[in-house]
């Protein structure tokens, strides 16, 4: 029998209520789009992953980016890191859809299968249940692209080599979009957050994925994988967008960074 993976933290990291979830988005999209430079559409964006009162304005700037390119959009491969269940290589989802507020997004069960040969990928629903890194991404897809699927793939203990292979395989054409979910430093003071998140967009921007440590980024993982492949395919990756929570939203004690970033 199909399933469809409920939303879990609606009403907490974003609205639980349809219209107002559509009202913010178009809120946060419209003021991105004021600074959006469409030159450049992304095969794929990094973009963060918290509540939207804090890092709904940094992942609208990597969204609105999306727009020259929207309408040709057809499948998201979207990557986040396990925060909940303890995850050794990757973990795929057994629902036939996810859903929203706004609705519910196919899963790719053919794309899937391309990849469930690989000993590192694995069912794993737990993984999936609680976990918001991905689930944040799916209202802001809904509101930027038509009719798509999703391929969603919680990233725990794996190498980049082996991320790198997974969006290899997924990799596609125009019709696909590759989307990671990642946070960056997480609760130092504001200065120090802004140094650390610095050096870590230009370890991005220049590929070196190497170059990322624990406390950089809680995406490293998959951040790391597309890293990797951009490289190997002699990609372009821009920061488009570079704040923390203490821009944002709440004091300047303890922040988390956040980064949005496209690769084209």
């Amino acid at each position: 029998m199909a399933t469809v993976r409920e939303p879990a933290v609606a009403g907490l990291f974003y609205p639980a209520d349809a219209e107002q979830l559509q009202h913010e988005l178009a809120d946060l999209l419209a003021l991105a789009n004021e600074q959006a430079d469409f030159a450049h559409p992304p095969k794929a964006i990094i973009a963060p992953h918290a509540g939207y009162i804090y890092s709904g304005p940094v992942a609208a700037s990597a969204y609105s980016r999306l727009a020259p390119v929207a309408d040709r959009i057809t499948r998201v491969i979207l990557l986040g890191p396990a925060h909940r269940v303890p995850v050794s290589g990757l973990a795929l989802s057994s629902a036939a859809a996810f859903s929203t507020p706004l609705g519910t997004v196919k899963v790719d069960r053919q794309a899937q299968q391309s990849i469930g040969d690989l000993p590192w990928v694995r069912v794993m629903d737990a993984a999936h249940n609680q976990e918001h890194s991905l689930e944040v991404h799916l209202p802001f897809l809904q509101m930027v692209l038509k009719d798509f699927s999703v391929v969603p793939i919680v990233v725990g203990e794996a190498i980049p080599e082996q991320v790198a292979e997974v969006l290899d395989r997924l990799w596609g054409g125009d019709e696909t979009l590759i989307v990671i979910s990642s946070d960056l430093s997480h609760y130092q003071d504001y200065m120090t957050a802004r140094q650390m998140d610095a050096r870590t967009s230009r370890a991005i921007e220049l590929m070196e994925y190497e170059q990322l440590h624990f406390d950089d980024a809680c995406g490293r993982g998959p951040v790391s994988g597309l890293l990797l492949l951009a490289r190997q395919k002699h990609m372009t990756i821009e920061t488009v967008d570079l704040r923390n929570s203490g821009d944002t939203a709440g004091s300047r004690d303890r922040v988390v960074g956040y980064g949005a970033y496209i690769c084209h």
